[in-house]
């Protein structure tokens, strides 16, 4: 990130209104590439590439925050990897891992990976040292940490119908998987920090917790993802659950969370009542419904709609219910910042 960026989302963080509504969005694979006009294939696996379509839309909105900033990423496939996942590749649609078990019963099959060396970590760790220097030329930081939350990988590992069978049929040994994902994920989010001593904020994401009810959220989630974000004492720690559903959302503050990222199905007031108002609430546009299909004027429309739904507007990232989609235009994106600064 931007170092004048940071320092303002720690503002925000702080409740301190900015000058100017802050525009800000979770941008990675899914977008990236299309928009810069390369294939999904050629972004990963040239660096070269990463680097410059990452810097191009930094460039191309300087008054955005991109988040987490340089997402050094292999989508989905990034996590699984470590665990032997075999990863499916094309040139134009985001990859996919295969599941490595058919049902939770092959849970002491699975290895505990090392995030050091074992399937495409290493890569995603090297591609940063690699870019660092011009990154930090251009002005820039590596902030976040970054991980798929336990129950999103566990969904990758098994299928994520198979892992709600297994909450409900087998509850121990749908315990012992996640344990063995959660250390995973620590050591994973502690390599990181250990390599790039500028981070100072966690992201996790993990769309399944949104699929659960309440006494499995508080069995299956909360512990885990508590433990997670304690990982390093992180300035940031931004959680994304895009998914329909609010069963997590009164628990943010115990799992330690101070920025959430939610389903543009909920109202910015809505997820405000439930999460209390020490929470960053970063949303909530329909993010392929209006951003990416609508047209200028019609996201000046959302945006501005948005923007007047709620009263009090600290604690507030001004952004789509979810990461940036495919398909979303440079006007759009300029039509979004532009309604921001004319609500004002």
């Amino acid at each position: 990130m931007k170092t004048l960026h940071w320092h303002n989302l720690l503002k925000i963080i702080d409740g301190e209104l900015l000058p100017e509504p802050p525009a800000a969005f979770i941008i990675d694979s899914p977008w990236l590439p299309g928009w810069y006009g390369i294939s999904a294939l050629n972004y990963y696996s040239s660096e070269k590439l990463w680097l410059e379509a990452n810097l191009h839309a930094e460039r191309t909105f300087p008054d955005v925050m991109f988040m987490p900033g340089f997402w050094s990423e292999f989508a989905m496939c990034t996590e699984p990897s470590a665990f032997g996942a075999r990863m499916i590749w094309t040139e134009k649609e985001l990859p996919h891992a295969e599941t490595i078990i058919n049902d939770i019963s092959g849970v002491n099959s699975i290895k505990d990976p090392n995030p050091k060396t074992d399937g495409l970590l290493p890569f995603i760790i090297q591609r940063l040292v690699n870019c660092q220097t011009e990154i930090q030329k251009a002005g820039y930081e590596i902030k976040f940490a970054i991980a798929r939350g336990p129950l999103n990988i566990a969904s990758f590992l098994m299928g994520s119908t198979e892992l709600m069978m297994a909450m409900m049929m087998d509850p121990d040994n749908t315990h012992k998987l996640l344990e063995k994902i959660t250390r995973f994920t620590i050591s994973w989010l502690e390599y990181q920090k250990e390599k790039f001593p500028s981070i100072d904020g966690i992201l996790i994401l993990d769309d399944i917790v949104g699929f659960v009810g309440d006494d499995e959220c508080r069995a299956f989630a909360l512990p885990y993802l508590k433990r997670i974000f304690s990982s390093f004492n992180a300035r940031v720690n931004f959680f994304h659950n895009d998914a329909q559903g609010i069963i997590s959302t009164p628990y943010l503050k115990d799992i330690g969370v101070n920025i959430f990222n939610f389903s543009f199905e909920h109202s910015l007031q809505e997820i405000r009542d439930l999460a209390g108002g020490d929470i960053t609430l970063m949303g909530n546009l329909p993010p392929r419904d209006v951003l990416a299909t609508g047209t200028p004027e019609q996201v000046c429309e959302g945006t501005l709609k948005m923007y007047r739904s709620i009263k009090d507007k600290s604690h507030i990232l001004w952004s789509v219910g979810g990461g940036m989609p495919p398909g979303v235009s440079t006007e759009n994106i300029r039509a979004f910042t532009r309604a921001l600064r004319n609500g004002l």
